[in-house]
This record gives structure tokens, sequence and C-alpha cells, in this order.
């Protein structure tokens, strides 16, 4: 936490986001700011296919997070994890990648179904819990499966 808190302090942008790290605290920031404009992608493919294309929220929530896992996957490699990527080949990576996204897919399917038609919440209200609970899952799997030592 030291080392994130000089590199702020410094404003350290190369740092902050580039530089390989194995430090943890510093590697969490990371995720959460590429979890940041992977979940913008997200919600944004989300809100565009139901409100304006009208197609179905459930439906479009699949296509928003394929979007979404694509820009995760390609920053986190870039930016998150890349201190010990050379354990896995790229194809390998992504599958492993994916699956734990699909996990985190089905829970989301869960949650916002359940939340807008027994709820009647809206979709993106439903979604934004979606996306706490998703976020834990996948820092997690992904830390420990995909991105291990």
């Amino acid at each position: 936490m030291k080392e994130f808190f000089e590199l702020l302090k410094k404003f350290d942008l190369k740092g902050l986001f580039i530089t390989p790290t194995k430090n943890g605290f510093l590697q969490f920031f990371r995720y959460i700011f590429v979890g940041g404009i992977a979940t913008i992608v997200d919600w944004g493919f989300l809100f565009v296919l139901t409100d304006f294309a009208h197609i179905h929220y459930l439906v479009s929530a699949i296509i928003a997070f394929v979007a979404g896992l694509i820009t995760n996957f390609f920053l986190s490699k870039l930016l998150v994890f890349k201190a010990n990527d050379a354990r896995v080949n790229a194809i390998m990576e992504f599958v492993s990648y994916a699956i734990i996204g699909v996990i985190g897919l089905g829970i989301t399917e869960l949650i916002l179904y359940f939340f807008t038609s027994f709820s009647s919440m809206h979709y993106m209200i439903a979604k934004a819990i979606a996306t706490v609970v998703v976020l834990a899952w996948n820092y997690i799997a992904r830390k420990l499966i995909v991105y291990k030592k």
C-alpha cells in the first residue's frame, strides 16, 4: 500500500498503471480501474441495446457481457497481471478468463432476472447489484486461477 501512495503522491502514472508489479494492492487498484472501463462498456451496451435497440434486457446483458469481457481481458493483460502472464499461452489464458467470466455472467443473469422480474426493480439498478457481486468473484477467481504463480 505504501508503494501505491508514493506513486500517487508523485503522480507517477507510468508506475501506477504500466510498470509491471507483483504488489497486490497496486494490482487491485489497476483491476478496479480496468474494471471501471469494462463496466462502462458493459453498462453502455446493456442500456443502448435494451432502451434503443429494444432487445430484451437478458439478451442485451449477454451481448454487453461479451463486450465488457473482451475489454477487461485485454486491459487486464496489459495493465494488471502482466508480471505473471508468462505462465500460460494467450489462448489458454483467454479460455480460462472466459470460463470465469461466463460463471460471472450466470450470476449476473440470475441477479438481473430475480430483481427485475420478481422485485420490479429497474434492470440497470439490478445490474449495479450484480456488478458488485461479480466484481469480487472475477477478481478472486482470476487472481487464483488464471494469474497464479
